[in-house]
């Protein structure tokens, strides 16, 4: 079992930051795969980004956030972190953190979710 705990979520106004941090209970040196979410009220959720845990720390993006977007492995927190700057309305949703352990199972483990919301 993975337990996934998200956390740095808030309101913020727009031109803002936060940093969405998402704590795993395994070792460093686990070979999960983490992810980060987003679901926008009335969206579906969708993926954004994703990072091996421990490795290479390989990481690649949904592409209309490449660029935009950062991710990585916080060893500090024992943690995967997604710094967003430059806020705006659309980044409005919930953040949800998911591991998939193993090649081919798919995101088999969820956090609960983190909101963040955008004030104009």
């Amino acid at each position: 079992q993975v337990q996934l705990i998200e956390s740095g979520g808030g309101l913020v106004q727009a031109g803002g930051s936060l940093r969405l941090s998402c704590t795993a209970s395994v070792r460093t040196t686990s070979s999960i795969r983490v992810a980060w979410f987003r679901q926008a009220p009335g969206k579906e959720r969708e993926w954004l980004a994703a990072i091996n845990w421990s490795g290479d720390f390989n990481a690649n993006f949904k592409g209309s956030v490449q660029g935009r977007l950062t991710i990585y492995r916080d060893s500090a927190r024992n943690a995967v972190s997604l710094p967003m700057n430059s806020l705006t309305s659309e980044a409005t949703a919930v953040y949800y953190c998911a591991a998939s352990s193993q090649v081919g199972a798919g995101w088999n483990y969820w956090g609960q979710g983190t909101k963040v919301t955008v004030s104009a």
